[in-house]
């Protein structure tokens, strides 16, 4: 591994989001600017957006180990599709609440009661869901409804979204989340980093893990590594991960332009191809499959279990009420038709009455 080849005391350029490496980018910077603004207001949403690999994880991180948690009760969650019901029980289980067994309003009242119950510590509760674009408009109506208790005047919980761009085409766009949208106090977009950003960046990550120089970078190595990675942090650190174990392997002092160039090339052949435009603004991915996927084998069908007698006969007892059903609807309508055609003022209603007495058997 490069990190003991240079005597470093952990890998750098790790893909995993670690706030030990947090670097504050211009972006970054604006970005706890709006985090700090929107805390201090203490209700509301929160939104900060931003493309995949910008650092919003690297961001929350951050935002957890530099918040007072003795005023606040910081609960994280990362959303996966999460419908209403079950956001609502994972909020409630975070607030030390069972939600087993109870129905959507106890459910409700229970997490009113978890907040009522922070709040008396002297905390606020502050809730930061990640990947905010996956949750259903659903999900989304009940964190504005929770967003709604209050005691005293104050808010009980507010919340932090972070998602990628398309979630703020959401917010921005749907009729439904009009309401949601009021309730947004501070909302920021993770940029890129710029050019002039990549050498700092680097050279902070290498010092965390005790880099002392060793290997050096040619001034001219900073200009491809952004070209090679268009400022967006995650794809930075892939590429100069790369470089570090190419330079370790050829046992390399310093690293140029030519080696970082050279490793790109090699990445857009083994991994999802990292193509800049001329203006080297953004990245966009494409994947490359060099080899055919292995045959799946196949498998014969299998034969379906035996059904219990008892779902059977549970099928047909369905089954027929629901064609006594449909004979008893078809009478009804044939009887209201005959009477709007008819002069006389009142039909015979015994079909309704067998209708009724057919519904208070079933």
């Amino acid at each position: 591994m490069y990190d003991e080849h240079y005597g470093l005391t952990g890998r750098p350029f790790q893909l995993t989001p670690d706030p030990k490496f947090w670097f504050e980018t211009a972006t970054h910077r604006k970005a706890m600017a709006y985090l700090g603004y929107g805390l201090a207001q203490g209700e509301g949403f929160i939104v900060i957006t931003g493309d995949i690999g910008a650092g919003k994880t690297t961001l929350v991180g951050h935002l957890m180990d530099t918040i007072d948690h003795q005023r606040l009760n910081a609960i994280r969650l990362v959303s996966t599709a999460i419908e209403a019901d079950d956001l609502l029980r994972i909020v409630a289980t975070e607030l030390k609440v069972d939600p087993a067994r109870l129905t959507k309003a106890e459910l409700l009242t229970a997490i009113e009661r978890g907040l009522h119950a922070v709040a008396r510590t002297g905390k606020r509760t502050l809730l930061i869901v990640d990947e905010a674009q996956a949750l259903p408009i659903s999900a989304l109506e009940e964190l504005r409804m929770l967003s709604n208790f209050q005691a005293g005047g104050h808010a009980l919980l507010q919340i932090v979204l972070l998602g990628q761009p398309e979630f703020r085409d959401r917010l921005h766009g749907w009729d439904r989340l009009e309401q949601l949208r009021q309730r947004v106090i501070a909302i920021h977009h993770l940029d890129p980093m710029e050019a002039d950003e990549v050498s700092e960046y680097l050279a902070h990550r290498l010092s965390v893990v005790g880099w002392t120089g060793n290997p050096d970078f040619a001034d001219d190595a900073f200009a491809a590594f952004y070209a090679g990675s268009a400022g967006v942090p995650r794809r930075l650190n892939m590429l100069a991960g790369r470089v570090m174990l190419h330079a370790a392997i050829e046992d390399l002092t310093v690293i140029d332009a030519a080696v970082v160039r050279a490793v790109q090339r090699d990445l857009e052949g083994d991994l999802p191809t990292i193509a800049t435009d001329t203006k080297g603004a953004r990245a966009t991915e494409a994947v490359t499959d060099r080899q055919a996927a292995p045959a799946v084998p196949t498998m014969a069908p299998l034969d379906p279990a035996p059904l219990d007698p008892a779902i059977v006969d549970r099928i047909a007892d369905l089954e027929a009420r629901v064609e006594l059903q449909d004979e008893a609807l078809r009478r009804v309508l044939t009887l209201l038709v005959d009477w709007v055609e008819s002069d006389t003022d009142k039909p015979d209603y015994s079909p309704i009455r067998g209708v009724a007495a057919w519904h208070d058997a079933a």
